[in-house]
């Protein structure tokens, strides 16, 4: 609830494997990253399986499942930019990844202190609101 009321912008990044409980806190942001190669879920592909399953070697099984990939994420709605990784991963090439990950957040918080601290507010609560998919039956 803090984070939530913060009224400055808030961007988050996820730089590579993003789960459990804390991935739920990266999402009270007025805007959310992931770096191509990363991850995000609330559970890990082998938590997943254990209780789905009651096998952790059905993680690969659970992964299809979760949908956490970047590309998922963002058709979702989950996260709100895929930012490019240097060939071979961020890992590979330290600068470059920073130089692309610098603009990225530089261009978000440009568009974001563009918005009335209430207007932030607003879009912010309605953003976290509108994750996921629910159905009520009549």
């Amino acid at each position: 609830r803090d984070m939530s009321a913060l009224k400055v912008p808030i961007v988050t990044v996820v730089i590579g494997e993003g789960g459990s409980g804390g991935a739920l806190g990266m999402a009270v942001a007025d805007e959310v990253m992931i770096l191509e190669n990363g991850y995000y879920s609330v559970i890990s592909p082998e938590g997943c399986a254990a209780i789905l399953w009651k096998d952790r070697a059905a993680a690969p099984q659970a992964a299809d499942a979760l949908k956490f990939s970047p590309d998922y994420l963002k058709k979702f709605g989950v996260v709100d930019r895929v930012v490019a990784e240097p060939v071979g991963g961020a890992h590979r090439d330290y600068d470059c990844a920073a130089a692309t990950l610098k603009e990225a957040i530089v261009d978000a918080l440009g568009k974001l202190k563009k918005k009335t601290t209430q207007v932030l507010l607003e879009d912010r609560y309605t953003k976290f609101r509108n994750l996921g998919e629910f159905a009520e039956k009549a």
